[in-house]
C-alpha cells in the first residue's frame, strides 16, 4: 500500500525498483503508445530528435497527463529501464533552471545544458487529489545520446498502465481514498546518497 510520507527530504528520488530497474512513466497518444507497450520498444513515429521526459512518479505523471484523459496523453506507460541507465544520466545531467550560487553564471549554466543530454527537474509531489506535497520528485528530460539509450539500451520492458490510471481515478472521485492508495506503485527511495549528484541538488 502507497502511504504517505512524513519527514521527506526535499529532494529525494522515489520509484518502484528491482535490484537492476527503475519504473518511469509517460503518457502518449495511442498511436505510440498502444503499439509501444505492444511491443515493449518505442515506434517507428517516436520521435528521436526531441526531448522526452520520464517521471518515476506515478502521481506526478496523474497530474501532468490528467489521469490520462489530457489530448496527447491518454495513453499511460510504465517504462521499466535499467538502474544503470538512470545513473549514466543523472551523471550526464545538468538541472534544468539556473541557480545563483550553484552555477558560476548564467552564461555556464546555459552551457552546460546545451551540452548535457539529459536535464532534471524538480517537480512538487501530488497526493491522491494532484495537490502539492512539500517534497519535490524528479522529472528527467533527455535528449540526443541520452533519448536514444533509452529507447535502444536501457528499456527492459512497457506496460499499459491507463485502465489502473482510470480505475485509481474513479476510487478518488468516489472518496475511497483507501481503495485508490492501495492501488498505487509501491514507490520507494532509489539509490543512496551519492546517487544524485550535488550540482543537480538546487
Amino acid at each position: 500500500m502507497h502511504q504517505p510520507v512524513t519527514g521527506e527530504p526535499r529532494y529525494r528520488i522515489r520509484a518502484r525498483h528491482t535490484a537492476d530497474t527503475v519504473t518511469v512513466y509517460q503518457a502518449y497518444d495511442p498511436g505510440i503508445g498502444l503499439p509501444a507497450a505492444r511491443h515493449g520498444r518505442f515506434p517507428a513515429g517516436w520521435k528521436r530528435d526531441r526531448m522526452t521526459w520520464i517521471k518515476p512518479s506515478f502521481l506526478w505523471m496523474m497530474y501532468r497527463s490528467g489521469w490520462g484523459t489530457k489530448e496527447g496523453q491518454q495513453t499511460v506507460l510504465a517504462v521499466e529501464i535499467s538502474s544503470a541507465g538512470l545513473a549514466w544520466a543523472l551523471r550526464h545531467a545538468c538541472l534544468s533552471h539556473y541557480v545563483h550560487g550553484l552555477h558560476d553564471d548564467r552564461a555556464c549554466w546555459k552551457r552546460e545544458l546545451r551540452r548535457a543530454p539529459a536535464r532534471v527537474q524538480w517537480d512538487p509531489e501530488r497526493d491522491l487529489d494532484l495537490r502539492p506535497l512539500p517534497y519535490r520528485s524528479l522529472q528527467l528530460g533527455l535528449s540526443g545520446e541520452a533519448a536514444a539509450r533509452y529507447a535502444d539500451e536501457w528499456t527492459v520492458g512497457i506496460t499499459d498502465v491507463t485502465a489502473l490510471a482510470h480505475e485509481i481515478h474513479g476510487l478518488v472521485r468516489d472518496r475511497r481514498l483507501s481503495e485508490a492508495a492501495a492501488l498505487l506503485p509501491d514507490e520507494r527511495p532509489w539509490g543512496d546518497s551519492e546517487s544524485v549528484p550535488a550540482q543537480l541538488l538546487p
